[in-house]
């Protein structure tokens, strides 16, 4: 191997250009747990914490609550249990309310040059998701917007561009 790696360091990653950041905020929690827990929740604005998923009993209310002052609701957290303390990442969603979305847990809107396609749970629909769509079209001529089911008519969404 050569003392000058010269390009091939490119070609492993090494640019100089920083990852993106995966989390807003970032704490280490005293909580109850057992070391290997692994817990997934959302925290919404009206102080509800919905358990995505982790042991079925668990209560994740502890753990947002070092969050507040720190990132706003809603925001998406995961969190581990160390030996003693909860390593804890969250960042910030956007949700909305759907009230006459369509049965599904899953919502898509597609718009590209074939047109607009609509999907729940991902199969093809009919159904036309307004307040989706116009969340695309603000954004981008072209867009994916994904809708998923956080708890009764609340979904939280993001909107890419194609």
């Amino acid at each position: 191997m050569p003392l000058d790696p010269g390009r091939h360091w490119l070609e492993a990653g090494i640019t100089g250009i920083p990852r993106q950041r995966e989390w807003d905020v970032v704490k280490l929690v005293e909580a109850a747990g057992s070391a290997g827990d692994e817990v997934e929740f959302v925290a919404l604005p009206d102080g509800r914490v919905l358990l995505e998923s982790g042991p079925g009993s668990f209560d994740p209310t502890p753990l947002a609550a070092p969050f507040r002052g720190s990132i706003e609701p809603p925001y998406r957290a995961v969190a581990r249990r160390r030996p003693e303390l909860w390593a804890i990442g969250a960042r910030a969603i956007k949700t909305l309310e759907l009230p006459g979305a369509p049965h599904g847990d899953a919502l898509e809107v597609v718009l590209n040059a074939d047109g607009l396609l609509v999907r729940v749970d991902g199969m093809p629909s009919g159904a036309r998701l307004e307040e989706l769509e116009e969340l695309g079209r603000a954004r981008f001529a072209s867009f994916v917007v994904r809708a998923q089911r956080l708890v009764d008519s609340l979904f939280e969404v993001e909107v890419e561009p194609l």
